[in-house]
């Protein structure tokens, strides 16, 4: 079903809201993004007051934006393996304490430049780990018909925060300083931690026991490599936070040099840019019903190019705020957009992962751009830097030849249950390995060329499942005899693996088994390797930190 068919038949876009415990949250991040957006404001106008350098002031943007790029992996990690609601609190609660230590230091006149930016970054990195366990949860608040339209509303609530939270930081700032700011800040992270702390959430008992953390990252960023939809998505993603993240990070030398303004006029500023988002996040399903996700950031690109560089030549404040609402509204929607490709093509067992490795990419990306920019600024001019920025933007459509965006459907990724359990006549844990996987297919040999096309879309699902060294071949006695051979690092990465299988990988095994003649028949020898030197040759040992096992799950 269409996006746009979803939310009519389940009452529109703001449907989700009819659930309490999505609505609790989603009322409760509103709040929380205020505080947010309050900080931001802040600290970027306290850097004007403690140093006259542009590429300082838009390093309050990277080292609030940075933290999301680095931490969020680890993030996703943390939230595909354990409990999603207190991973979301432990970091609401890190951003909390590092906002009120920082409310303290410059109430007491004990913060300067790299102070500010330290505390930026600590606070994003409680942020960056809260986000991938609340975006990941959402599945879980509502409905699979609601979840676009879920992802839609988390994106209106920053936006609807970023309309008016920064020109109400304006006036906190100009009325009682920028320490009222960040005491804001870290009162309006508590109201989140009470909902979450309050949402009863359904424990659902894992089928296999937990991954090692490092292998969870692992297996993470290998499913994003392996998976050809997220892929493109991710490097979309850096690349447009890459050119437009002049937008937010210079908008305070927009307001003080460009239109001689105050903290209130960058206020002003960024509030423009808020209802421009709001806008476009009310737009997120007519636009990828209608015209596709592919067609419509190629527009919106070009449209958001544009609306930069005539905020680079404005020098009147209604049309430079004219300009940053078309462009708050284009960048939103284009965000949106790709947040939906991701959480649609993402099985549940990584989704948080693949959420992440997204703000990752998005987030370097706007970190890295407002380095970039902020340089350039310097160099040269601030209008220069956004035009620019805004000639990077229009370019990007170029891009969208090379690597169109997949257009999803969420079924492709539903869960598949393999029939049949491995048979098992050794005494095996978790950490035995590696195993070697080897499957026989008897192939009519003027067929071997579509069976290797087939195989090839096998591969992928292999790799991206956690396979490693995946190979076929064919044997030179009998042309017919194929063998498809993979590796897993252990037994217990074996089992995670088949546990991971989708419906789209199903089919991709379902396409090339239909070229075996025997495939009533499947041959399947699964065996322990021994590297020289494993082997005990006086004594059994067993593992003393993991109980022996044959079998965990199907």
């Amino acid at each position: 079903m269409a996006q746009g068919d979803v939310a009519q038949a389940t009452g529109g876009s703001f449907a989700p809201l009819r659930e309490p415990v999505f609505r609790r949250i989603w009322t409760a991040s509103l709040l929380s993004n205020f505080g947010q957006l309050i900080l931001g404001v802040g600290a970027a106008w306290e850097m004007t007051r403690m140093s006259a350098s542009p590429s300082m002031v838009a390093l309050v943007q990277t080292a609030m934006m940075l933290p999301l790029m680095l931490v969020t992996l680890p993030a996703g990690a943390f939230a595909d393996m354990f409990d999603r609601r207190r991973i979301a609190m432990a970091g609401l609660a890190f951003s909390m304490l590092s906002a009120v230590t920082l409310t303290l230091l410059a109430w007491t006149g004990h913060t300067g430049p790299w102070m500010l930016l330290a505390f930026c970054s600590l606070i994003g990195a409680g942020v960056a780990l809260y986000s991938p366990a609340w975006q990941a949860s959402i599945s879980e608040q509502v409905g699979p018909r609601l979840l676009p339209a879920a992802v839609a509303l988390g994106t209106i609530s920053y936006n609807v925060a970023r309309s008016f939270g920064p020109a109400l930081g304006g006036i906190i700032v100009l009325a009682a300083g920028a320490h009222a700011a960040f005491a804001i800040n870290a009162i309006c992270y508590l109201p989140l931690f009470l909902a979450f702390f309050a949402w009863q959430r359904r424990h659902v008992p894992a089928r296999l026991p937990p991954e090692q953390f490092h292998r969870a990252m692992v297996s993470g960023m290998r499913y994003a490599l392996h998976a050809g939809a997220i892929r493109t998505v991710l490097l979309r993603a850096f690349l447009f936070g890459l050119a437009g993240a002049s937008a937010s990070a210079l908008a305070p030398l927009v307001a003080k040099d460009l239109l001689g303004g105050d903290a209130s006029v960058y206020g002003l500023l960024l509030g423009a840019s808020g209802v421009g988002a709001v806008l476009g996040a009310l737009l997120v399903g007519p636009c990828r019903d209608r015209f596709g996700t592919q067609r419509t950031t190629a527009v919106l690109a070009l449209v958001s190019g544009i609306a930069l560089a005539l905020v680079g030549a404005s020098r009147h404040v209604p049309l430079t705020c004219l300009a940053l609402l078309v462009a708050g509204g284009a960048n939103i929607l284009t965000i949106a957009l790709f947040n939906v490709s991701v959480q649609l093509s993402a099985p549940r067992w990584v989704t948080a992962r693949a959420l992440s490795l997204f703000s990752s990419a998005l987030t370097g990306g706007i970190a890295i751009g407002a380095l970039l920019w902020g340089l350039v600024a310097q160099r040269w001019s601030v209008d220069v830097a956004l035009y620019g920025s805004g000639l990077a933007l229009a370019i990007l459509p170029l891009l969208g030849w090379l690597l169109p965006l997949p257009e999803t459907s969420e079924a492709d990724v539903e869960p598949f249950i393999i029939a049949g359990e491995p048979e098992v006549g050794m005494a095996l844990t978790r950490r035995s390995g590696p195993v070697i996987i080897e499957i026989d297919y008897d192939v009519d040999p003027d067929q071997a060329r579509d069976f290797y096309a087939a195989m090839v879309e096998v591969q992928r699902t292999r790799m991206r499942n956690g396979g490693f060294n995946w190979s076929i071949a064919r044997d030179i006695a009998d042309p017919a005899l194929w063998t498809e051979r993979y590796q897993c690092p252990t037994w217990g990465d074996y089992l995670h693996m088949r546990d991971r299988f989708t419906q789209a990988d199903k089919l991709a095994q379902q396409v090339a088994r239909a070229f075996d003649r025997k495939a009533g028949e499947v041959r399947v020898r699964r065996r322990l390797e021994r590297p020289f030197g494993s082997v005990r040759w006086r004594a059994d040992t067993p593992d003393p930190r993991q109980d022996t096992i044959g079998y965990l799950g199907p």
